[in-house]
């Protein structure tokens, strides 16, 4: 019996990464003291995403335009590899070697993630187009980051919706499935093989 193509599917923020991206990433680019300051003025309506009361891509979408709508888009894509070079201490060890170790067999890996896929992409340039990421793509229009999401939120259902556009016939292949957190239920319930929170030190 000819075996199964094999897919390893990875969430990147708290999966692979210590701690959310976006934040970390609008820091890096914009500072702290603003980034905070946006954050307590809208800490009600967070904790009520955080608490699975109301959809989160609206808010997540809300604070990317405030820090990168009318950025230039080749500044943006710079910012992005600049971020991935200096945020290598965000990274789990543990993680990186299993997305290593799954290149190295031959399987096919994904990223996918909430974060924007431009600011993700980076931090896999080691492997050499050996790691797709799949995640929320921003909208540019005249060479300029609108702020606006060109793509649905890359969370919760939408993670499985994005697999099966890529890889349709779910009876072809083995998915094995990394995640963290409430966003990744789907995916991880979609998987062959599922692992919860793996990578913790």
């Amino acid at each position: 019996m000819e075996r199964k193509k094999e897919i390893v599917a990875f969430d990147f923020d708290g999966t692979l990464t210590r701690r959310d991206t976006l934040i970390a990433f609008a820091c890096h680019e914009r500072g702290t003291l603003p980034v905070a300051c946006w954050l307590a003025r809208h800490a009600l309506r967070l904790v009520a995403v955080k608490l699975g009361l109301r959809p989160g891509g609206a808010v997540k979408e809300e604070f990317f335009a405030r820090f990168f709508g009318g950025m230039d888009d080749r500044a943006f894509s710079l910012a992005c590899q600049s971020f991935a070079q200096s945020g290598a201490r965000l990274l789990r060890t543990k993680g990186m070697e299993a997305v290593a170790a799954a290149v190295g067999r031959g399987a096919t890996v994904l990223i996918v993630s909430a974060s924007v896929d431009r600011w993700v992409e980076p931090f896999f340039a080691r492997f050499g187009g050996k790691v797709t990421v799949v995640g929320t793509q921003v909208e540019a229009s005249g060479g300029v980051i609108t702020g606006r999401f060109a793509s649905p939120n890359c969370n919760g259902a939408e993670k499985p919706r994005r697999i099966l556009a890529l890889f349709p016939d779910r009876q072809a292949y083995r998915l094995v499935a990394y995640g963290d957190s409430r966003g990744d239920r789907e995916m991880l319930a979609m998987a062959d093989e599922a692992h919860y929170k793996p990578f913790r030190d």
